[in-house]
């Protein structure tokens, strides 16, 4: 069976977006990225710093209320119904419930070819990382290192600690059918 997904999981700062960036560079086919920041980047302001929608803590905890699981599981039915139209798709995500948001995505990508990367990177690299980008609570990195990989399974790991994007992206690459 062909590659139909790639699933990036790691916390933020860890660099999915530069590898995905990378990825689309380096495979041969055309692959689209969606990624969890686009969901929420796409939610009316309202949403933002709502207990119904989506929190960030001054000390970079994330916490998700109602609305935004409702609009989070459309979201990934969506996802899954472009692939199921032909699309090739690499997901960029922040597990924040661990295994429990692997099962999520292992419900609506049932029956697909999906390749499964955890994107992992040293705390303190990552908050470094946080603090020159500029456009994030501070303290998420941090926070959300290990804890996104807690209970996951994957088919491949990458460390961005002390490997460039490319690279990673070319290990990624290798492992697509």
């Amino acid at each position: 069976m062909t590659t139909q997904v790639i699933v990036l999981n790691g916390g933020s700062s860890s660099g999915k977006s530069g590898i995905v960036r990378c990825l689309q560079a380096v495979l041969p086919d055309p692959w689209l990225a969606l990624g969890v920041d686009s969901l929420v980047e796409a939610m009316p302001a309202s949403m933002q710093g709502s207990d119904a929608g989506i929190e960030f803590a001054p000390d970079g905890g994330v916490s998700v209320g109602p609305q935004f699981r409702m609009l989070d599981a459309a979201w990934a039915e969506g996802v899954a119904a472009m692939v199921r139209a032909g699309a090739r798709v690499i997901i960029d995500d922040v597990f924040l419930g661990g295994a429990a948001s692997q099962g999520r995505w292992q419900k609506v990508l049932a029956g697909l070819d999906v390749l499964w990367v955890g994107v992992k990177c040293e705390s303190a690299v990552a908050a470094g990382r946080e603090i020159a980008r500029g456009d994030r609570v501070r303290g998420m990195a941090e926070l959300q290192a290990e804890v996104v990989h807690q209970g996951v399974t994957y088919d491949l790991e990458v460390d961005t600690t002390r490997t460039e994007s490319l690279e990673c992206a070319r290990t990624i690459a290798a492992r697509v059918r």
